[in-house]
């Protein structure tokens, strides 16, 4: 399911009144059959909705200011879609935590290979052995199938983007600010911002023209461990933001993971003090896949490294990537000729790249 264009409209017209925000907009859903109702509404209505009389008021007053084409129009010149709560395709994960967006900005596209992602975050200041950190996670996290997800933020999150960006893994980026061009923060990171867009999503809730302000970011925090099945944390003060966005993990219920660090160290001093609060201290990426279980991710993409020699081969090795399977479930989903499956595997496993179980059932070889 899709919200019609007609109703996005209703809902960036909406946000665009700096009041409303997930919690309102979620009222108004909640309360009016569709958005363009809510819109055509007088302030009583808006008022039995939930909001209150000064908020109704100064929607009333501001509507006929709004051309819904128009603002509508800006988005699709910056190249800036929306998805709402109601969408399908609106993020698995997200959508699970207790005051999820209502609307999201994007520019990019979600995949559902995003729904296996971890959040890294840390200072805007990072050492050099905090730099080496992100850059070896994220791009060893990265290169076993898993999304890395951070805020754009100079530091530790333009490291982890850069790092999964090299590896050739998806990346997402949570803005505090609008996705246009004029807004994009930092504006040293506007160039890394259009390769993710190219190939991970940015994402914000906020409508463009909206400046990046201190009082955005504890709620863009909450959507970085929203995303995510959990978040790393490698270098932070004591006093950190990234201590909002590990505090928005533990109540969604994710799992935090805390890079160890010197002790006199102030960049360390966070992920030291989460480590004695109960996060999983973590020394290499495969405490990070064995706690979430994610091992299968990595035999996953250990079956995508192994490189076919023929077109035969590649429509067989991507049959057999999560499982094993019996060759005549081969034959059906490769719809190859049964001697031409018999023949490539029985030429493969002298390769070393599949492995017969017994009764004609075959494996990737690890």
């Amino acid at each position: 399911m899709s919200t019609p264009q007609n109703e996005l409209k209703y809902f960036n017209a909406f946000n665009l009144f700096p009041e409303i925000g997930a919690v309102r907009l979620k009222k108004l859903l909640n309360y009016f059959p569709d958005m363009e109702t809510a819109w055509q509404a007088g302030a009583l209505e808006l008022r039995q909705a939930g909001l209150d009389e000064k908020i109704a008021q100064k929607i009333i007053a501001g509507k006929d200011k709004i051309n819904l084409d128009k603002e509508f129009e800006k988005l699709a010149k910056e190249g800036i879609t929306i998805i709402t709560i109601l969408d399908n395709q609106y993020p698995k994960l997200l959508k699970e935590i207790y005051d999820p967006p209502t609307i999201l900005y994007t520019k990019g596209s979600f995949k559902p290979e995003d729904d296996l992602a971890i959040a890294v975050v840390g200072t805007r200041k990072p050492t050099m052995y905090g730099a080496r950190v992100a850059e070896e996670f994220s791009h060893k996290l990265s290169t076993v199938g898993l999304t890395i997800i951070s805020g754009l933020a100079l530091g530790i999150d333009t490291l982890a983007h850069k790092a999964a960006l090299k590896a050739d893994g998806r990346t997402i980026a949570v803005l505090g600010s609008g996705l246009d061009r004029q807004s994009i923060y930092p504006t040293s990171n506007l160039l890394l911002s259009d390769t993710i867009s190219d190939r991970g999503v940015l994402i914000s809730e906020y409508p463009i023209g909206t400046k990046a302000m201190p009082y955005h970011f504890p709620a863009r925090n909450r959507i970085i461990s929203g995303l995510s099945i959990g978040t790393l944390i490698v270098e932070a003060t004591e006093k950190s933001g990234t201590f909002l966005t590990a505090n928005h993990a533990l109540d969604q219920g994710r799992q935090i993971f805390a890079i160890p660090g010197p002790i006199y160290s102030p960049q360390s001093a966070g992920p030291n003090k989460l480590i004695k609060m109960g996060a999983k201290l973590v020394a290499n990426t495969n405490d990070i896949l064995e706690d979430l279980n994610l091992k299968l991710a990595t035999q996953q993409q250990e079956a995508r490294q192994i490189i076919p020699d023929s077109e035969e081969e590649k429509l067989i090795l991507e049959t057999l990537a999560a499982e094993s399977i019996h060759i005549d479930k081969i034959i059906a989903a490769t719809k190859l000729d049964t001697a031409v499956v018999g023949s490539t595997l029985s030429l493969m496993e002298i390769k070393g790249k599949v492995k017969n179980l017994g009764g004609m059932t075959y494996v990737i070889a690890r």
